[in-house]
């Protein structure tokens, strides 16, 4: 299943210049990871809101403090600051021949906001790919992550257990779960997350822009169900990472 070309130029059409695509799926879908592969196929700027934030906090750009002003008190930082960060890293160059965005839009007002500012410009929304995984698959790879108390490294109890149970091989230290890693937590996140994007989701399918792809299994077959879904030329000769989707 493709995405029709309607919403590229058709001086894109003829150079199979790279889409905009947008990657939407719940915590634990493995978006981080399969939004490299793609955005590498592609040959196009994988964006991540959360890279984004980091950038703008970490380098104390204006935007950036006025976004840690509302992170320190664990608020959620206003449509008006993510909108502009978003704004101007489009207008970046690497993002002129297209761009995956991972993380962006989250509302219906901003993927409205999103489609006007791409069509003052001539170009728009080429597709939008979820990611789907079943609720107790998420639970199972969230649930079985460990972080090392001391050095912050990640394992995973069945997809990648340290040596001794408990004990980090890193360091040595003690592995412990976070809180919101446990089942109880992830429930309520997946809960929230599925509220938040219904409406956005339908927006997409709406336009004839969604497509679904079954995000469970090994990272390379899920790499390869995204890439197929998407359907243009490899721009880069690469298909993916191998591995299994333990880790978001």
């Amino acid at each position: 299943m493709t995405w029709t070309e309607t919403s590229r130029t058709t001086a894109e059409a003829k150079q199979d210049i790279p889409r905009r695509v947008i990657l939407v799926g719940p915590p634990g879908a493995g978006k981080g990871t399969q939004a490299h592969t793609l955005a590498t196929h592609l040959g196009v700027a994988h964006i991540s809101t959360g890279d984004l934030f980091r950038r703008h906090v970490g380098g104390r750009t204006v935007l950036g403090e006025r976004a840690q002003t509302f992170m320190v008190r664990g608020e959620l930082v206003p449509d008006e600051i993510t909108l502009e960060m978003v704004r101007d890293r489009l207008a970046e160059d690497d993002a002129a021949g297209g761009f995956l965005l991972d993380g962006f839009p989250r509302t219906v007002e901003q993927a409205v906001f999103l489609q006007q500012l791409l069509r003052r410009s001539g170009t728009d929304i080429d597709g939008v790919l979820e990611m789907h995984v079943g609720e107790d698959e998420i639970v199972r790879r969230l649930a079985g992550r460990r972080t090392c108390r001391e050095c912050g490294r990640s394992w995973h109890v069945e997809f990648d257990p340290p040596r001794v149970e408990g004990s980090c091989d890193a360091c040595g230290s003690a592995l412990a779960q976070r809180d919101d890693d446990r089942q109880e937590a992830i429930r309520r996140r997946l809960d929230l997350y599925a509220q938040q994007t219904r409406p956005l989701l339908g927006f997409f399918r709406e336009r004839g822009l969604l497509v679904r792809i079954d995000a469970s299994g090994p990272v390379a077959e899920v790499g390869e169900r995204a890439i197929s879904a998407v359907g243009t030329t490899d721009h880069s000769g690469h298909t993916g990472h191998t591995g299994h989707s333990g880790r978001s």
